[in-house]
């Protein structure tokens, strides 16, 4: 389900974070659905649950998930989030579109870049 890249410098908890949000986002995992209990994901993983439990904190501040006293997390309904996550992805294509533009490079490159990059992407796909 999720592999931990240790040669990666960001911390383990934003990893995971990532991890689940590109899941939520693409659909892998269903509104409403639970998510693995901290315990069992922290044995799998190999890692401390304060871990989990620190990216579980982030998802739900960001709105990915919510959690039940006594029941656990589960997937959120609201595609708020993933709402969020898209606008942020297309401000940023924009920002790098107009720097692009800027130093002449044409529309039709600019294509073609964007879609070497979805091909040669390590997270694109159902890669998750």
């Amino acid at each position: 389900m999720i592999l931990i890249d240790y040669k990666d410098r960001r911390p383990i908890y934003e990893q995971i974070v990532e991890k689940f949000q590109q899941m939520i986002i693409c659909g892998v995992i269903e509104p409403d659905s639970p998510m693995p209990s901290v315990r069992s994901l922290a044995m799998e993983l190999s890692i401390n649950p304060n871990t989990i439990q620190r990216a579980y904190q982030e998802l739900e501040r960001e709105g990915y998930i919510y959690t039940m006293k006594g029941k656990g997390s589960f997937v959120s309904e609201s595609s708020e989030a993933a709402d969020s996550k898209r606008e942020e992805i297309k401000r940023e294509l924009g920002e790098c579109v107009d720097k692009a533009l800027a130093i002449g490079i044409r529309p039709q490159q600019l294509e073609t870049m964007l879609q070497d990059c979805v091909k040669n992407s390590t997270k694109g796909g159902n890669t998750i």
